[in-house]
Formats: structure tokens, sequence, C-alpha cells
């Protein structure tokens, strides 16, 4: 008998191209068509949508094409992101604009069937966070989310107000289709140890994501847009965390993979979806093995 089939979901950057977090355009250069045949060929079966690209999909095909896109590729988990200032001030000029995009998502959500809605803290804010305006409004996110059968999960991120699994708990709260994402990057940079991964709540961890990367250089921003590497091709300890992951409850399809270089979008769309793939599933691979051997 071989190996059990992998399961894994391409973020939204890891296939767009030539576009990056914060760009004059989130929109990818290659049609959606395209990266479904890319992901497909080399083996994902889970895609990331962006806003600003979903907006612009849903524009030129509809949601019925992009359902039909997606059926014909094989792709079965979607996620769509990235909701901030959900928590603002309802009169203030970023929740109104939080509100449009929040509309759309949910939106998304209920059409292609997404597993996950992700949400961010506040970028640039130093802790402490205010936990308890954070959690009603988290709260309340995820009630509107549930009629579309999808998860809210807030990314834990050294660069935002919410740095530690203990505040990202706080604000999920006991919200039934709430709960926290990892990005290995962030936890990585963040100093979060696996210890404490493990230690996460059964049915709390909703998400990870792999990649890695080499010592920090210049702006964390920065260096987590542009400078990432394909997981196992820098100093993190991949196959740890997923193994952490997998002691809190975390099920598969769970390795989303969020790849934010510089020099991987500039390459050929099949390159990128074959050796993001490929290269992820040696580090579930070794995860597996150290699990196996772990239970003898």
């Amino acid at each position: 008998m071989g190996d059990p089939p992998v399961e894994l979901l391409a973020a939204y950057w890891t296939l767009a191209g030539d576009v990056y977090p914060g760009a004059p355009t989130e929109v990818s250069p290659f049609p959606l068509e395209d990266r479904v045949a890319a992901a497909a060929a080399a083996g994902w079966t889970g895609m990331g949508f962006v806003h600003e690209d979903l907006v612009a999909t849903v524009a030129r095909i509809g949601y019925g094409g992009i359902r039909r896109v997606l059926a014909d590729g094989g792709i079965r988990y979607v996620e769509v992101e990235f909701l901030s200032d959900w928590d603002a001030d309802p009169a203030s000029a970023e929740r109104r604009a939080s509100d449009r995009m929040r509309a759309d998502l949910l939106e998304a959500a209920a059409e292609l069937g997404a597993r996950n809605l992700k949400a961010s803290p506040h970028l640039f804010v130093t802790p402490p966070a205010d936990l308890d305006r954070m959690r009603d409004a988290f709260a309340r996110l995820c009630e509107e989310a549930r009629p579309t059968g999808a998860s809210v999960i807030i990314e834990i991120m050294p660069f935002t107000d919410v740095r530690s699994i203990e505040d990202g708990l706080a604000i999920v709260g006991d919200a039934p289709n709430g709960g926290l994402l990892l990005d290995i990057w962030h936890v990585e940079r963040g100093g979060i140890g696996l210890a404490e991964i493990a230690r996460i709540p059964a049915g709390r961890l909703l998400g990870v994501e792999l990649d890695d990367a080499g010592p920090p250089i210049g702006d964390p921003f920065d260096d987590t847009r542009f400078r990432r590497r394909l997981p196992g091709d820098g100093d993190f300890e991949v196959p740890g965390f997923l193994r952490a992951a997998r002691a809190a409850g975390l099920a598969a399809p769970y390795s989303g993979v969020e790849i934010i270089s510089e020099t991987f979008r500039r390459q050929p769309l099949e390159a990128m979806a074959r050796t993001a793939f490929d290269a992820t599933i040696r580090q579930v691979r070794l995860a597996a093995v150290d699990l196996l051997e772990a239970g003898r």
C-alpha cells in the first residue's frame, strides 16, 4: 500500500504571481482558471482567495463560474481573507470600509462553501489589545458567518496587538465557529513555543500555514512579505510545528501553505505550484514519520 493522500491548501499568495500584500493591486496577473489548473496538476486540493482578487474574479465570471472552475480542478477546500477593523467604531471610516469587505467575504464564504474566513488583529499596534471589545466583536462576526458554514479564524502576528496564543484565545472566547490561525513564520518570529501550541484547547486551532525563512532581516513586515522560503529551505522547525498542531487536535487538511517571496512570485505559475507542493509534502511526511516513531 502507498502513502495515504495528503491534502494541502495553497493560500492565495502562494499561487498569485507577481503581487504581494499591500501592493498597488493585490489582483493576480494569472486568471483563476490558470491558477486552478496549475494547482490541480501539482496536487493541491484547496485554495485561498483575497478580497480584491475575489471581487475582480466574481465580476469576470461570477460565483457560478468560480464554482465550476474549482470543481473541474478538484479544489474542495476554500478560504477567504483578510478582514481587518472588524471591531472598529461603527461610525469610523475604517469600520465602514471593513463592513463592505465583510459583506463581500461572507457572501463568498456562502457561495463557495468556504471552510475559513480569516480575520486580522490591528497591524503595527503595540499590545495590550482591548480584549473585551475584540471578543464581543469577534463573537458577532462569528454569528454572522455561522449560516455560511465557515469558521472565523484570527491570525496571531508579532507586528500586531495580538501576539500571543493567550490573547488569541481570549478573543475567540466561546464562539462555536471561532478559532486561531497560526502561521509558522509568525510563530517563529514571535517566539511562541511548540509546547504552547500543543496545549491549545481542542477545537480552537482551526488553521495553520507553512513556509520557512532564514534569519530576520530588517523590518518584520517587509521580511514576511518579501523573503519567505519554501518549507524545509530555512531555519524553521516545520515537522515539529506540524506535530504540535496535531497534538492540539488539528486534523487534515491541516496544512495551508503561504509563500510570499520576491523571488518565488516571479517564477512561472506551474513551477510555483509544483515546488511549493513538493517541498511541503516532504515536511508533512517527516512529521508523520516522527509521530509514528513516537508512538512505538
